[in-house]
Parts: C-alpha cells; sequence; structure tokens
C-alpha cells in the first residue's frame, strides 16, 4: 500500500499539483471576497471552494499523467525521474492512460459545475501541457512560454469559478483586470523560475535532450535573461496596488519579495554558479504563495 501511494504521488507530480490548486483556491477567495463586499452573495461558498480544490487536482494530476506517458521512455535516462512508476516499470502505461483520461473527465466534469469558461479552461489546459509543452522541451527553449501559459490559468481558472454561472450583472469590468493580472503575476513569475530550475538540472536534462535553458547552456546569456524575468516581475507584481485592488501592504510585500529575487538572480548572473542557481530557484518556490496569499490577506481586511 505505501509502494502505491508513493507510486501514484510521483505519477501525478503531488507537490506541483498541490501548488496549482493552491494558486486557484486562493483566486477563488479572492473572487468571493469580492462578490461578498457587492452583495451578490451573503458569504463564501466553501463547498464550491472544495468542487474547485477537487477538480483542479484531478486535472493537474492527469495532465502530468499524460506527460510522464510521453516521456517514460526519456524519465528512464534521468536521475531524477527515473525511479517514476512508469519507467521503473512498476505501472504500464495503459495503466497510467486509464488513470489519466479518468482523472481529467473526472476533474473537468467537476470544474464544469462552477462555470462552463472553468471547464474549458481545464480541458485547454490539458492540452496545451501534455500535448504541446511536452513535446516542445526537446526541440526549442520557447517550450517554457508554451509551458507557462497553463502554468498560469489555475489563478484564472480560480478567480472565473468564483463567479459561478458568469452573470453579466456579477462580472464587473475590474473583474477583467483582476483576472488578467493574476494570471500575468503567475505567468511572468513562471520564467525565472523554470530557468533557475532548468540551469539546477541541466545535466539531468541534457540525458534526455530537454533543451529549456534560453541558449540551451548555463551561460551569461541564459543567466541574464534570468535577472531580467525578476525585474519585469517587480512592476508586475504592483500592478493590482496601480489597479486599485491591491492596498500598500500587498505592494511592500510584492516589492521587497521581488527585489530578494532579482537580488539573488543578479548573483547567478555574476557568478553563474550553480549554489546561486538554488538560490533562485528555492526563493521562486516562496515568491507566489508568498503573493497570493499576501493578496487575499489584503482583500480580507478590506
Amino acid at each position: 500500500m505505501k509502494q502505491y501511494l508513493s507510486d501514484f504521488s510521483k505519477l501525478i507530480k503531488f507537490r506541483l499539483s498541490f501548488t496549482v490548486v493552491f494558486s486557484a483556491s486562493i483566486s477563488f477567495l479572492i473572487g468571493q471576497k469580492m462578490q461578498v463586499g457587492r452583495g451578490h452573495i451573503p458569504s463564501i461558498d466553501w463547498g464550491n471552494w472544495l468542487i474547485l480544490i477537487a477538480g483542479g487536482f484531478l486535472v493537474t494530476a492527469a495532465a502530468n499523467c499524460f506527460n510522464e506517458i510521453i516521456e517514460k521512455d526519456l524519465d528512464k535516462l534521468m536521475s531524477r525521474t527515473k525511479d517514476r512508476p512508469m519507467p521503473a516499470g512498476r505501472m504500464t502505461t495503459g495503466q497510467g492512460l486509464i488513470l489519466g483520461v479518468f482523472m481529467a473527465f473526472l476533474g473537468t466534469w467537476l470544474l464544469g459545475k462552477l462555470n462552463l469558461e472553468t471547464g474549458l479552461l481545464s480541458v485547454f489546459s490539458i492540452l496545451l501541457y501534455a500535448f504541446a509543452y511536452t513535446p516542445l522541451k526537446r526541440k526549442s527553449p520557447i517550450a517554457v512560454f508554451v509551458g507557462a501559459i497553463p502554468g498560469a490559468l489555475p489563478p484564472l481558472i480560480g478567480y472565473l469559478a468564483a463567479f459561478g454561472s458568469l452573470k453579466a450583472e456579477m462580472f464587473h469590468e475590474i473583474d477583467y483586470y483582476i483576472a488578467g493580472i493574476l494570471f500575468l503575476i503567475q505567468f511572468v513569475w513562471q520564467f525565472p523560475h523554470f530557468w533557475a530550475i532548468a540551469w539546477v538540472l541541466d545535466d539531468d536534462y541534457k540525458k534526455a535532450g530537454f533543451r529549456l535553458l534560453p541558449t540551451k547552456k548555463r551561460d551569461k546569456t541564459s543567466a541574464l535573461l534570468t535577472f531580467l524575468s525578476t525585474l519585469i516581475l517587480i512592476p508586475v507584481s504592483l500592478l493590482p496596488t496601480l489597479y486599485g485592488f491591491g492596498g500598500y501592504y500587498i505592494a511592500g510585500l510584492s516589492l521587497i519579495a521581488g527585489l530578494i529575487f532579482s537580488w539573488l538572480a543578479f548573483k547567478l548572473l555574476m557568478s553563474r554558479e550553480l549554489a546561486d542557481a538554488k538560490k533562485v530557484m528555492f526563493c521562486s518556490f516562496f515568491y507566489i504563495p508568498a503573493v497570493q496569499l499576501g493578496l487575499l490577506l489584503n482583500f480580507i481586511a478590506k
């Protein structure tokens, strides 16, 4: 039983799935808080919140499952992935496919119960991640750009899910800005996040032919683009305050977090050492949940 649970966790990339669901659930709560403030609903609908979590987790797990089916033979080549259930021979691709299809349909159905747009976006996310980003990883660094799109959809999906049937009278002009900015913050964040991971794992990635660094190697240009992407993230993270739905506290938090992120990326640019790349990578893990939680607390405090 312990081995089965371990294999299932590796198959669905549990930590990645949890992170995705976390960002979607935070955005859902922000959207619900907006509606409570407008008097559209009396309180947060925790039942729909649980549906979003379950549906979002299943959809993300399905996308990861399809990714591993496609990359089974490549995963055998890398130290980081060779113990996953399919490359290790503990699960067949047929079994993985059945699980993936089941999770995809169930997750999409659950999200579709919230509103049609949420369900459609979840299908788009699966298709783009599994069947566009995954094969592109061996062809071109543009895979990072393509992968950043489904990677940034969870906060957008979560915010739209908060509005149920998306009736016109419930969705105001500011909601388009909020949804777009939540998507944009997570989209831009993924470039330094992906590139830092690619820098750290470059030796392992090369065994499978993955080309995720901007220049396909650990050089000054790749480090420079990583640094520049952290700089771009700073003004993007201040957009909630500039558009009037984030206060000065979240602006301060985003600015401090962004400056720390940029400083670590600058150190990588100067040294191009693996140790500095790891610091950028770990900082990226903390950056996005910290900013999203700060934004949620900002809405709660209003």
